[in-house]
């Protein structure tokens, strides 16, 4: 495939980046209104109006055309880019499928791009590797193969993104920051920094940075608190006079916030209220989370009074940001309003939202509070995932329940097919076990632990210090730990001598 890269080079040289290809491979920006002038019948809109997946774009479509109505190219890809808005992937992909039957569309690289972007969303790899293969030979160009390499970045594929990029260098087609980015964020989420120097010096000797490349560095310099890395890049940034965006300045005032630097931080945070209109809605739930994280109540509520202005509905993320940052303010009951609001008007029922009140109560150690709530939230249909299990284990270890507190843990495991273990809640629940010398809990712990796949010499370690404070001798500890296959360190050799000694406690239930 990556050879075919190559044989186009002498057919198709060098073409101009399209504006299609940027879309297959940036995040997509919100399109225009599709449909016209209000309560007009348009193809957009009836396109729009099929929602459920397995209804076909295709039908619409030559029904539209039987009605004697004219079709456009331009019309076509704009209808594409607002579905792809509402991740109507597949009515998307049926479009561009349908266009490529119409022998008076003459359909340019850019357009194989977002097509072959589209095949990779609803078919997979494989089919968008295979749609690759296809092309004609004209079609291939850096539009096309920067949209084969979005969909390998997407599937975390390194080596196959690396051999593309090397067979694109080859082919001259990486004069665009676009490709690079992607690497980027594929070096960035895969903690391979070393690579990231190297890769953004080849990006300035072949191309310029964008925006975006700049904000991609931005984040690195967020993730490690690096507030002179930060105003290095903001230094470059504008002596290349590149404008910062909101997520610019967002990123910015978030790495001041971090480091302490709250009159640089609301320096940074001016420009993105600057940069933040109803077009890029997306910016508004950050805006508020920013407000918040500089103790500002007060910009809290004039950005959601802003919102509330502009848009006839909010949507979860909104109600989420709003919520999260009432709660970090400490006004819980004004968070809990605007729950309230959230919930009689959803229609997702996302356990996120009341997951952030339960955390609430429970760190203010207001338990009846949470139980009551969880409780109504359950009748009311939520769901409750690991979240919400393991923050009322938190609770209940505040207050020393420690059967509450394991019932509700063996129930947040049995939400997860794998767990990633939290070592901080294992290591409280036996420092709690053993505050009370509860052995039959330690037991039934042990149990849930190896259950999830994670059993240490760590653990048996905690199991038995419950045993020596309860003054009890376990049974057949060793031979427990050999089958776990857990190695014994020098505390273990300590702990089981020490309750060797001791009298020996009942058969626990999870060796009978």
């Amino acid at each position: 495939m990556l050879a075919r890269v190559t044989r186009s080079v002498a057919a198709v040289g060098r073409r101009s980046y399209s504006a299609a290809a940027a879309a297959a491979g940036e995040a997509v920006r919100r399109a225009p209104r599709v449909g016209g002038e209000r309560g007009r019948d348009t193809l957009g809109r009836r396109l729009l109006k099929l929602i459920f997946p397995k209804r076909s774009a295709i039908v619409t479509l030559n029904k539209w055309t039987e009605e004697g109505k004219t079709l456009q190219k331009y019309q076509l890809n704009r209808i594409v880019r607002e579905l792809r808005t509402h991740k109507r992937y597949k009515h998307a992909l049926e479009i561009c499928e349908w266009m490529t039957t119409q022998p008076d569309m003459k359909l340019l690289p850019g357009d194989y791009a977002v097509h072959l972007d589209l095949v990779g969303k609803v078919r997979g790899l494989t089919s968008a590797e295979k749609f690759f293969e296809d092309l004609p030979a004209e079609m291939i160009d850096r539009t096309t193969c920067t949209s084969l390499l979005h969909c390998y970045v997407q599937h975390n594929l390194i080596t196959k993104a690396e051999s593309l990029m090397k067979k694109m260098s080859e082919c001259g087609y990486l004069t665009h920051a676009l490709p690079y980015n992607h690497m980027l964020t594929l070096y960035i989420s895969n903690d391979q920094f070393e690579k990231v120097s190297p890769l953004v010096e080849q990006l300035k000797r072949n191309a310029f940075p964008d925006i975006v490349t700049y904000n991609i560095l931005l984040s690195i310099c967020a993730n490690r608190d690096d507030k002179d890395g930060a105003e290095k890049i903001m230094h470059e940034l504008k002596s290349k006079n590149v404008t910062g965006d909101w997520i610019t300045y967002s990123t910015l005032t978030s790495i001041y916030t971090s480091a302490g630097d709250i009159d640089k931080a609301k320096e940074a945070l001016k420009d993105v209220e600057i940069r933040v209109s109803r077009k890029q809605r997306v910016a508004y739930a950050s805006l508020i989370t920013l407000h918040a994280n500089l103790n500002n109540k007060k910009g809290v509520l004039k950005t959601w009074d802003r919102m509330s202005s502009f848009f006839r509905k909010m949507n979860d993320a909104e109600y989420m940001s709003m919520i999260s940052s009432l709660v970090k303010l400490g006004d819980i009951k004004e968070a809990g309003d605007i729950y309230s609001e959230w919930e009689s008007v959803t229609g997702t029922k996302d356990p996120r939202l009341p997951n952030i009140l339960l955390q609430a109560y429970t760190k203010e150690g207001s338990m009846d509070k949470a139980e009551k709530f969880h409780k109504e939230t359950v009748e009311k249909g939520f769901v409750s995932t690991y979240v919400t299990w393991e923050t009322l284990a938190l609770g209940y270890l505040s207050k020393q329940r420690m059967d509450k507190a394991l019932e509700c843990l063996k129930k947040a495991l049995s939400c997860l097919k794998q767990w990633n273990p939290n070592l901080q809640l294992v290591r409280d629940t036996f420092e709690g076990l053993e505050k009370i010398g509860d052995t039959k809990g330690a037991e039934e712990f042990l149990v849930m632990l190896r259950d999830a796949g994670h059993v240490t010499t760590e653990i048996y370690n905690s199991l038995l210090r419950v045993y020596k404070t309860a003054g009890k001798m376990p049974l057949i500890v060793a031979e427990r730990m050999k089958k776990d296959r857990v190695e014994q360190d020098e505390e273990t050799h300590e702990l089981l001598k020490a309750t060797s000694r001791l009298c020996v406690d009942d058969v626990p239930s999870a060796l009978c």
